[in-house]
């Protein structure tokens, strides 16, 4: 009897250490994928912010809860059966949709630089469908609310299937079971980190404000630093957003045409950051350095072909309803 229940123990134990074992599997596979979509994850938390702007500063955290909602919707019931099913029946096409991804992050990253150079060239609209039909404005009410929340889940659903997608590709060759559990990880803490920043952002204002209002001078003094900070903060958010959109989608780029066969311009880039690597002392980060650097060059140079192409056919089309 004795024997039997240590046996039952020892297989109790064994059990315990190979799910420790996989939860650590899956906790390290988790991080690797949420580095690998940080790109996408800065280019989000740094679009909703204007989702709120122009409402109610005391509806601004619900309507971005239901936007963080709407994001939860979008990665768990829509984009993850999808992308389960398609690594299942097609793993092959992983690759070139996420380099379609890729070149989506490359345009927006493309025209955000045009329009800071060219304010007005697309009057006012963006990639990210913030035109005039999503745009907040000033109109309160229910209605007004779920426009923009309608317009922000929209948008999140591209930049989420973006999000699932890399990091899908980074565990594709990992059981069903893990990969459904990373991906389920993943949108949801990215979700949480996202839409967390984001409610922290649009809430700093306030609290500088109410900081401003206390009898301690030291108090005070924060408070107005706060309220006087926050634009800069949000503008120096959108410019990192940018170089980030360029960056990962220029970077997804060279590794998926290396993925489908082709040396350059992959082995070039690789290169150059092995010869960076041979820098003393600081080898590892000046290579890493030059290997984003080059990245981003091709992400803004992809970018702006893309542009170039849909300004042309938006021209097209315009030409066209007018001789119409």
């Amino acid at each position: 009897m004795a024997g039997g229940l240590a046996a039952l123990l020892d297989d109790v134990a064994a059990m315990a250490k190979m799910a420790a074992a996989s939860a650590d599997d899956v906790a390290a596979a988790s991080a690797r994928t949420s580095a690998k979509a940080v790109g996408v994850v800065v280019d989000d938390a740094a679009v909703t912010p204007q989702y709120v702007r122009g409402l109610e500063p005391r509806r601004e955290l619900p309507i971005v809860w239901r936007i963080a909602r709407g994001s939860l919707v979008n990665k768990l019931l829509i984009i993850l059966p999808i992308a389960l099913l398609l690594s299942w029946l097609a793993p092959w096409a992983l690759t070139p949709i996420l380099m379609l991804g890729g070149t989506f992050l490359c345009f927006e990253g493309a025209e955000k630089i045009w329009e800071l150079v060219h304010p007005h060239g697309h009057g006012g609209e963006s990639a990210h469908g913030s035109g005039s039909d999503d745009a907040p404005s000033s109109e309160q009410g229910a209605d007004a609310e779920d426009k923009v929340v309608k317009g922000a889940v929209r948008t999140d659903l591209i930049l989420s299937a973006e999000i699932m997608v890399i990091s899908l590709n980074t565990v594709a060759d990992q059981p069903f079971l893990m990969r459904t559990a990373v991906l389920i990880i993943v949108g949801v803490a990215l979700t949480a980190l996202v839409y967390g920043a984001v409610g922290l952002l649009v809430k700093m204002d306030d609290v500088g404000l109410a900081m401003a209002r206390r009898d301690s001078p030291a108090s005070q003094r924060i408070g107005r630093g706060l309220v006087t900070a926050m634009p800069h903060v949000m503008t120096v958010i959108s410019y990192v957003g940018m170089a980030a959109m360029l960056w990962v989608g220029g970077h997804i780029l060279l590794e998926g045409t290396h993925e489908l066969g082709a040396a350059v311009p992959y082995a070039w880039v690789h290169h150059l950051e092995e010869l960076l690597a041979q820098v003393p002392g600081i080898g590892g980060a000046v290579g890493w350095l030059g290997a984003t650097l080059c990245s981003m060059v091709l992400g803004l140079v992809v970018g702006a072909v893309v542009l170039l192409v849909v300004q042309a056919v938006a021209r097209l089309r315009g030409t066209r309803g007018r001789a119409a």
